[in-house]
């Protein structure tokens, strides 16, 4: 586990690094994973209707719902590589 936590750890380090801006789909999915992988499931209520970024973030983090932190910490690290060979570090 602490060997995840290091690479979860360098992997949000190393995303704030990209030398281009990600998407925003592939920033709500960096923003997703994050909260799943360090909070767990969603915890609060969805924002209000004119919160447009607030409801994005919330609803990509509702669709990582139940699963485990491992795995949205092993697939937060995967995601953030693919984004280091697409857009460079």
């Amino acid at each position: 586990m602490a060997d995840l936590q290091a690479k979860f750890d360098d992997a949000a380090a190393e995303v704030k690094q990209l030398k281009a801006k990600p998407t925003d789909e592939e920033m709500l999915q960096v923003y997703s994973l994050f909260k799943q992988a360090t909070v767990g499931d969603v915890n609060t209520g969805r924002p209000g209707m004119f919160d447009f970024t607030g409801k994005a973030k919330w609803d990509a983090w509702e669709k990582q719902k139940g699963r485990s932190k491992d795995d949205a910490m092993n697939d937060y690290i995967h995601l953030v590589k693919q984004l280091k060979e697409k857009y460079g570090i």
